[in-house]
């Protein structure tokens, strides 16, 4: 069975079921300085960085993105974004596409080494920052991502001191930092500082996802109402559902396994190696880093891009399970 075809507007991006995708988010390296395991094996082997994107080759097919398919917001990921040399002049770099359509440039990261680039990331035209905070309890947060809460929580009091609008996002795993859900608000509510709550996803690097370790959105919300008084907002374009404590502080709760949000999906992602990913839980993906370094013209790959997406399948709600593929999320983008 042969599909029709694809029937797009100019400067528009969109899938077979009509979802148009306005948000890109792009991997900039594999290579983590953590070892979340919800994300990625213990032991990764990192990629030559000959199979990495260039910035240059970033820069072009960004460009792309942005000028010819409608990419309003860019998210900068890893891995570990930070760790990818030069990330502040990239950001610079892109700040002309502005003129072109593009509204926002963002990040997600783990905040270890903001103490030192926050304020050169703010200069160099940083609109946002997302940053990971699974546990306030130094020897939980370890066990969690190997890493130093120490160091996060200086990052995040450096990026607020330097400007940049911050979220904080906490995957929540049962048996191992559901006691954490409310030790996090308080402490993200004192520091005005908005906070959002993952399920966890069957998407780690180390095989170990099943139901039952998924803390749903609604057992989240109960433990919430246990302390604060919880108001629910509407429903928006946005991966989170958000509610209101207290009259006041904002909490999200992202809720990809109890209650799927594909129907509403606008985004798109890239790869550090080069493949576009329509959907976080495709199996596959489509290389854009052969054509690029062979010659393709900039209509090519546009081209190329917008099958990938049209053939974009429904997404977790028509799958709903493990996701097997070659390449990890650390190489992938959250």
């Amino acid at each position: 069975m042969t599909e029709g075809p694809i029937m797009v507007q100019a400067g528009r991006l969109s899938d077979r079921f009509g979802r148009s995708k306005h948000k890109l988010r792009v991997s900039l390296t594999d290579r983590c300085n953590f070892r979340c395991t919800y994300c990625m094996p213990d032991d990764p082997q990192w990629l030559p960085r000959h199979e990495i994107l260039s910035f240059e080759e970033l820069e072009r097919l960004i460009r792309l993105f942005v000028t010819e398919l409608g990419i309003r917001h860019l998210r900068l990921t890893g891995g570990e974004p930070l760790l990818r040399k030069g990330v502040e002049d990239f950001v610079a770099r892109l700040q002309p596409l502005r003129e072109r359509g593009l509204q926002r440039i963002s990040m997600t990261s783990n905040g270890t080494l903001l103490e030192r680039l926050a304020a050169p990331l703010k200069a160099a035209g940083l609109d946002d920052l997302n940053i990971s905070l699974d546990s306030m309890s130094a020897e939980r947060f370890a066990a969690l991502t190997k890493g130093d809460l120490a160091q996060v929580l200086a990052g995040i009091v450096a990026a607020r001191d330097a400007g940049i609008p911050l979220k904080l996002n906490a995957v929540v795993i049962r048996g191992q930092n559901e006691d954490d859900i409310l030790p996090l608000v308080e402490w993200a509510r004192a520091q005005a500082v908005p906070l959002r709550f993952i399920e966890f996803m069957p998407l780690d690097g180390k095989g170990d996802w099943g139901p039952q370790k998924v803390v749903p959105e609604a057992e989240i919300i109960a433990a919430l109402a246990r302390r604060f008084r919880v108001e629910p907002l509407p429903r928006t374009r946005e991966p989170a559902t958000y509610y209101r404590l207290d009259g006041e502080f904002l909490v999200g709760v992202i809720s990809t396994v109890s209650n799927p949000f594909c129907a509403s999906c606008d985004r798109v992602r890239l790869a550090a190696t080069g493949e576009i990913y329509p959907c976080l839980f495709s199996p596959m993906g489509v290389d854009l880093k052969t054509p690029l370094r062979t010659g393709a013209s900039d209509d090519e790959l546009v081209e190329r891009i917008r099958q990938a997406v049209w053939r974009k399948g429904k997404g977790f709600a028509e799958s709903a399970g493990y996701v097997r593929r070659a390449v990890g999320m650390h190489s992938m983008g959250g």
